[in-house]
């Protein structure tokens, strides 16, 4: 341990090959070519964050803030939203009015119930806006380690932290600002972020230092480092950075590979140096954030519209009032000996007759003003405040686990609940426990597996329900045999839920549980199955010491439910070196396990773009065997002509199970032999250590060569839990008539297969897909090409919504990222929203926080009816402050970010 410095035993990149691949030596006399003018002139001296302090390079300061108000403009602004009531603008004018000789009542008896009313609302509004204060204080004043000077890191608060300074984020930790990192506690630089509050995925993504900066690998090491940054200016783009890094008269492309962005948690990584480039409000994750929107609930503009008749009813009787004072004045009031006229304000002077009758129409408009009832909003003010009470106080909305209340951030937007017309919802750790459980499998053509899915429960039900209400329609044979199915369902789960949980695991099937698989006739095809599921992935173990259990950091649930399989079926994967995989087996007898050593020569690993992952190993034997696991689409194409001798029962199970609302993934192999290993690990070293446009397609031309001629083994179907009573919940949701849109950063086919398990999807439904993909990448106008496919795809989906003849039709609508790039814009967004509203679901897939907010606006302008926002992260907080009605979610991930309740009008757990 070099320097005292914490060295991980396991150097992680070395099991990546895609996600973390590079050459050894990163040429320096390759920068990125940043273009001149707006966007990119923003400069870092890294270290160096004095220098920031003077103009030009005064940056923002890392405090944040999401409150409506501050100390200087809650007077202003607070007297302003009061002033938008109507009726609360009246009573001002009255109460000025008050003050004159034309006032029948004394000034106090008008201004007093004006003050009292104002006064009350504006203080409700002063303790809603101090607990978001109170809140963006504890972000504010996290602790983080900063670079002091001459080698010495010690503890700052968040909101001190300054552009240029280094910090060091420790496990566990989130980032306080934006940074560019530096180096690890692995020695070549690699760490595992969990960006679950930016885009709503658990997957962990690994990122990367430059080479030239693994070197600063202790608190010393930063004691004469100095550098400069040339990089893009701030923007709310997650995924994409420009810049370069002048470091040692040198000059090194930077890539969103090598930044950490605020609000993101630092996992499976003892520890990081970075060093910041935006802070505060210049962040990614605080651009794409919007203000604290001032919102006014329908009932409140519905009274001004009230107030706006009754006024004018005022100024009518006010007006016949005051003429008629008028011509009394002039032709009466002189025979009037008993008055002396005129008197000696000037109020009436038969002399003036329509200067009276105006002063006449100012005292008959405050005289008659009781006909406006101030006392109204008092009353609903205090209807509102005790409802909010209420809520804060229902049983039913009490999270016994975490000891949780509902609680109501606002009480001005009551009344808007039961107005509700369109639910936009985040999906993980909102519909989703977020939770994979291995479930069902297909071995060898054999569907191993009897516990049933959510999906297949409440399909079951429908039935029953359905057969039920047709009564004698049906026979009394098939009536009874749907019964027994029903039964046997809710009894399995019943039995379960009995048992002791093992996360991740709800696999239920005595043919391969306890040792049973032994004795099937596929044994040996069983033997690989469970193998590839202990030894395809890039989790790492952790030993549990108090309950002698291992525990799995994956980068994704699937694969850790994959492996808590594993280790149920009697493969238990326990260690992992820099080049070994340790497993231990309960084979050839369950009852004696026995550890064996996989050695792993090469991983590819998963991208979105493979869709698969495959692990090289040797076994004990000597063997070279590679084992890939992906989408049943990319599998199997590559099977050989021998391999698949199980795929016509393997793709009937699949199918069976994407019915079921299952994650699925198919599981091949086969045997390298040692000189085709040794040619194709040649070509693949050249690949890697290339340098150019082109070393992404060479290692994927080397590696697909490679993933060819594979045997089928079998495949996985596994369950994404959802949250309890959440398929009931939407199926009442849709019999009440209200619209659900899902808004997610999950992937398509991740997001399709939930929607299917919470009944957002069913059955029947037909589904409208629309994408980039099918032209990406075709010429040099991409963009207008773009364009015009997904307008294309838009009206053909509308022309066929037109032309079905079926009354009883349901369509979804299921739309990634990039396609509602183009969809929101203007000339395109309202030809979008009126497909979207004849499909009775919408599912918008890949979306970032930015787009979440502009689908909510486009609804709500574009419908105008009341949207309703459901949310737990910060991704999550423009949708939530776009919308009529915001909910967030106190879930596991929501409690840790300081923003996104301070915005919404409940928060649930």
């Amino acid at each position: 341990m070099a320097k005292g410095r914490i060295r991980a035993k396991i150097r992680r990149s070395n099991l990546y090959t895609f996600a973390c691949l590079r050459p050894n030596h990163r040429q320096p006399d390759d920068p990125i070519s940043l273009p001149d003018g707006p966007g990119f002139s923003r400069l870092v001296y890294c270290n160096q964050s004095d220098l920031h302090r003077r103009k030009p390079l005064r940056y923002r300061s890392n405090n944040i803030s999401t409150t409506k108000y501050n100390v200087i403009t809650f007077l202003p602004k607070g007297l302003f939203e009061q002033f938008r009531r109507a009726a609360n603008m009246y009573f001002l004018l009255a109460a000025i009015l008050s003050v004159t000789s034309v006032s029948p009542f004394g000034a106090v008896s008008m201004i007093a119930p004006l003050s009292i009313v104002v006064g009350l609302t504006m203080a409700k509004e002063a303790v809603e806006d101090w607990r978001r204060f109170i809140q963006d204080m504890k972000v504010n004043n996290r602790k983080v380690t900063v670079h002091k000077g001459n080698g010495v890191f010690g503890d700052r608060t968040w909101q001190k932290v300054r552009v240029g300074d280094v910090v060091k984020v420790k496990k566990d930790q989130f980032f306080p600002a934006d940074l560019l990192l530096l180096s690890s506690s692995y020695e070549d630089g690699i760490c595992y972020v969990e960006t679950m509050n930016l885009d709503g995925e658990t997957n962990l993504k690994v990122k990367r230092a430059l080479e030239v900066t693994l070197s600063l690998d202790d608190d010393t090491s930063f004691k004469d480092f100095k550098g400069m940054m040339r990089c893009e200016d701030p923007n709310p783009n997650l995924y994409t950075f420009i810049g370069n890094l002048e470091y040692q008269r040198e000059i090194f492309p930077i890539d969103p590979s090598q930044i950490l962005l605020r609000d993101s948690k630092l996992r499976n990584t003892g520890y990081v140096y970075g060093v910041v480039i935006f802070t505060g409000h210049d962040s990614k994750v605080m651009q794409n954030s919007t203000e604290s929107p001032s919102k006014r609930s329908r009932i409140e503009k519905k009274m001004d519209h009230i107030i706006y008749i009754l006024f004018s009813v005022l100024v009518l009787i006010s007006l016949i009032s005051s003429i008629g004072f008028s011509v009394r004045t002039k032709y009466d009031m002189p025979k009037w000996w008993y008055l002396q006229a005129p008197d000696s304000k000037g109020l009436y002077d038969p002399g003036r007759p329509a200067l009276s009758g105006l002063f006449h129409l100012v005292t008959a408009l405050i005289l008659y003003g009781y006909l406006i009832p101030i006392s109204l909003y008092v009353s609903i003010e205090f209807v509102k405040f005790l409802q909010a009470i209420f809520i804060d106080q229902d049983i039913h909305m009490y999270d016994e686990e975490s000891g949780t209340p509902a609680q109501a951030r606002t009480s001005n937007l009551n009344e808007e609940l039961g107005q509700v017309d369109t639910i936009l919802s985040d999906k993980t750790g909102t519909l989703t426990c977020n939770q994979m459980d291995f479930l069902k499998c297909s071995i060898a053509g054999v569907a191993y597996g009897t516990r049933s899915s959510e999906v297949e429960l409440a399909a079951a039900k429908q039935m029953a329900k359905d057969l039920e209400e047709q009564g004698a329609a049906m026979s009394n044979t098939a009536y009874r045999r749907s019964e027994i199915e029903l039964e046997t369902v809710i009894t399995s789960r019943d039995e379960m839920s009995h048992k002791p949980g093992i996360k991740g695991f709800s696999f239920e099937d005595s043919r391969l549980l306890g040792g049973s698989w032994l004795n099937e006739p596929n044994a040996e095809t069983l033997l690989l199955y469970f193998r590839i599921l202990a030894v395809c992935h890039t989790a790492i173990p952790e030993l549990n010491e108090e309950t002698g259990t291992y525990t799995y950091e994956a980068e994704s649930p699937d694969e850790a439910a994959f492996l808590a399989a594993a280790r149920e079926f009697g493969f238990e994967f326990v260690k992992r070196t820099q080049s070994t995989v340790v497993v231990r087996e309960r084979y050839p007898k369950y009852d004696q396990p026995v550890e064996r050593e996989y050695k792993i020569l090469t991983l590819l690993d998963f991208t979105s773009k493979r869709k698969r992952m495959s692990v090289i190993v040797r076994d004990e034997d000597g063997q070279i065997l590679l084992f890939c696991k992906g989408a049943d689409s990319i599998i199997f194409d590559r099977l050989s002509k021998n391999g698949k001798m199980f795929l016509e029962d393997t793709t009937r199970h699949l199918n069976e199970y994407g019915d079921n609302g299952l994650r699925t993934l198919a599981l091949a192999y086969k045997k390298v032999e040692e000189s085709e290993f040794s040619d194709w690990n040649n070509e693949f070293m050249k690949a890697k250590s290339a340098i150019g446009s082109d070393r992404d397609s060479l290692l994927e031309r080397v590696s697909d060569a490679m993933e060819r001629d594979l045997i089928l083994v079998g495949a996985t179907a596994v369950e994404d839990k959802l949250q309890k009573g959440v398929p009931e919940c939407i199926d009442k949701l849709a019999q009440a008539g209200l619209k659900l849109w899902v808004l997610t950063g999950d992937k398509m086919e991740t997001a399709i297969n939930i929607g299917f398990s919470c009944s957002l999807l069913r059955q029947g439904m037909k589904q409208i897909c629309i994408s980039t993909a099918p032209i990406e990448g075709t010429g040099n106008d991409t963009s207008e090409a773009i364009k015009e496919n997904i307008s294309l795809q838009i009206m053909n989906a509308a022309q066929m919504i037109n032309l079905e003849k079926d009354p009883h039709a349901a369509f979804a609508l299921i739309i990634d990222g990039k396609g509602l790039t183009y969809a929101l814009e203007d000339e395109m967004k309202y030809q979008f929203l009126s497909l979207a509203v004849e499909c009775a679901s919408v599912i918008c897939c890949r979306v970032s926080p930015k787009q979440k907010a502009l689908v909510t606006r486009l609804v709500k302008e574009g419908t105008g009816k009341t949207t309703l926002a459901i949310g737990d992260g910060a991704n999550d907080v423009g949708m939530i402050q776009e919308a009529d009605i915001g909910v967030g979610i106190s879930g596991a991930e929501g409690m840790q970010v300081g923003s996104v309740h301070d915005n919404s009008f409940l928060s649930l757990v």
